[in-house]
C-alpha cells in the first residue's frame, strides 16, 4: 500500500490527538470577504442614492402637473387663478371673498401636499415674464437654481 494513501490528514492527526478542529473561517477569509462587500458597497450606494434623487424630482413634477389641473378646474369655475395671497389652499378650502362664491371645490382628492422634499410648494399668480402663474419646488437644496437633485421643478 502507498504511504501517503495511510497517513492521516491534518484535520484526523488533530482528532486522534484529542484536540477537535472547530469548523470555521479563518481570519483572513473573513477580511477578504469584508473587504469584496465594501467594494460592492462602494459602486453601488452612489448609483441608488442617485436614483432616490430622481424619483423625488419625478414625483415633484407629477405632484405641479396635478396641482396644475386642480389649478385649471378652479379658473374654469372662477374664471382667474387664486391669488398669490390665497395660494394654493384655494384649492382646498373656500376662500372668504365675496368674489368667489362660484367655488365648486375642494378640487383636490387629499390635502395639499408638500414637495418631496417636505417643504411646501411655491405658488404666484401672476407669474413673471408674463405667465397667469407660477408653481415651483427648489429642490432639494431649497434655493433658487442648482442641477441634478438641487434643481428647481417648475410648471413651465
Amino acid at each position: 500500500m502507498n504511504a501517503a494513501a495511510t497517513a492521516p490528514t491534518t484535520r484526523q492527526a488533530h482528532a486522534v490527538a484529542g484536540h477537535p478542529r472547530a469548523g470555521g473561517f479563518t481570519l483572513l477569509e473573513l477580511l477578504v470577504v469584508v473587504v469584496i462587500i465594501g467594494l460592492l458597497a462602494g459602486f453601488v450606494a452612489p448609483r441608488y442614492f442617485d436614483q432616490v434623487g430622481k424619483s423625488k424630482t419625478k414625483v415633484a413634477k407629477a405632484q405641479i402637473d396635478s396641482l396644475e389641473k386642480a389649478l385649471d378646474q378652479y379658473r374654469l369655475d372662477l374664471g382667474h387663478y387664486p391669488t398669490t395671497e390665497l395660494g394654493l389652499a384655494a384649492l382646498v378650502v373656500r376662500p372668504s371673498t365675496e368674489s368667489e362664491t362660484k367655488w365648486q371645490g375642494p378640487y383636490l382628492k387629499k390635502a395639499l401636499p408638500n414637495d418631496p422634499w417636505d417643504r411646501p410648494y411655491i405658488y404666484r399668480s401672476p407669474g413673471e415674464s408674463g405667465r397667469e402663474y407660477e408653481l415651483l419646488s427648489l429642490g432639494a437644496d431649497g434655493q433658487p437654481g442648482g442641477t441634478g437633485e438641487n434643481a428647481d421643478v417648475t410648471s413651465w
